[in-house]
């Protein structure tokens, strides 16, 4: 066994160890080659996150879609959601009306409806994409009249903090609009998965009420940006 698959082996039984029954494990699989994706998923991992269109097309051949859901985690242009929407079971990172516009006439075109989640940007940042908190359960009820997605729930990444209970901060303020959100009981809306935390603070994200964690060098190792993926 290369050195990779035996890091890959030795964070996942780590993860699975502590992983809260309830909690959802996603391997953010970026720069990862297909080989070692799938032996994360022979290890037991059932679900994996592209960030990028091209490299997902590339790589979607050879992973092996029998062990693996595929989930589509990154920025999304509206004008690439064509080349994914057969291809990946979600969609969670839906920022505005127009991209959420496009999934849905892509998905109709094809008699499907595709799971989304809706991306908060928590700590109100310029350099991120994502809806502002205030904004939020107005985004999802427009959205969610469009008939080939579903809201299944929402999604963030918070700011970097040194200070751990900064973070925590963001993570309550996420729990809390999702609630707030699932009590409106909005048509077409199943407030079911709140995707927050990473490599390196999932377990606090956790404590905070995310139910699917997003795990990648964490997992399979530092990433190679400079991989031929």
């Amino acid at each position: 066994m290369d050195e990779r698959k035996a890091y890959i082996k030795q964070k996942l039984e780590e993860i699975f160890a502590e992983l809260p029954e309830n909690v959802t494990l996603l391997g953010a699989s970026k720069t990862v080659p297909a080989e070692y994706i799938n032996y994360a998923a022979q290890c037991g991992l059932k679900l994996i996150g592209e960030n990028r269109v091209n490299e997902l097309l590339e790589k979607y051949a050879s992973i092996d879609k029998n062990l693996l859901d595929i989930h589509f985690i990154g920025a999304l242009q509206s004008n690439k959601v064509k080349y994914i929407i057969d291809k990946v079971s979600m969609i969670h990172s839906v920022d505005r009306l127009s991209l959420a516009e496009e999934i849905s006439r892509r998905a109709l075109a094809i008699n499907k409806v595709m799971p989304v989640l809706v991306e908060v940007n928590i700590g109100k940042e310029e350099s991120k994409s994502g809806v502002m908190p205030e904004d939020c359960l107005e985004f999802v009820k427009e959205i969610s009249k469009l008939k080939g997605i579903s809201v299944q729930g929402l999604m963030t990444i918070p700011p970097k903090c040194e200070d751990k209970d900064k973070n925590i901060e963001f993570y309550k303020k996420i729990k809390q609009i999702f609630i707030d959100i699932s009590r409106q009981n909005v048509d077409n809306v199943n407030m079911r998965i709140l995707s927050a935390g990473m490599s390196g603070d999932w377990k606090e994200a956790v404590e905070c009420g995310s139910n699917l964690v997003r795990i990648g060098a964490g997992m399979f190792g530092k990433r190679d940006y400079g991989a031929n993926n």
